[in-house]
């Protein structure tokens, strides 16, 4: 018997020895994106039926969700149409410039951080 006794004891240690190495992944703390606010401009000559199609074509809203947004652009002289990470907020903001450039009219879009 005292012959098992090291063995079993070899055993026990090799077993706590690859359990004690074993060790979880440190886990990288990541802040969330910064988040940025896409902003329509008003003008004096951009239709406010262009801005709807804008706020449909380009943010995904349905038609009266874009007329409030419209309205407050037209009233209050902008409005935030939706907040976005950098890369798809500057996205969007070339995209409705781009398109309002290539149907004539000169409504403005930009960007701030949220």
């Amino acid at each position: 018997m005292s012959e098992c006794a090291p063995m079993t004891t070899a055993r026990t240690m090799a077993t706590k020895q690859h359990d004690s190495s074993v060790l979880a992944p440190e886990r990288a703390k990541t802040k969330p994106p910064r988040m940025f606010k896409v902003i329509l401009f008003n003008d004096d000559y951009t239709t406010m039926e262009f801005v709807i199609e804008v706020l449909l074509r380009f943010f995904a809203m349905n038609r009266e969700r874009a007329l409030q947004i419209m309205l407050k652009v037209h009233n209050e002289g902008s409005a935030v149409c939706g907040v976005y990470s950098q890369d798809v907020a500057e996205t969007k903001v070339n995209q409705v410039s781009e398109f309002a450039k290539q149907q004539g009219h000169p409504l403005r879009c930009g960007l701030e951080e949220s």
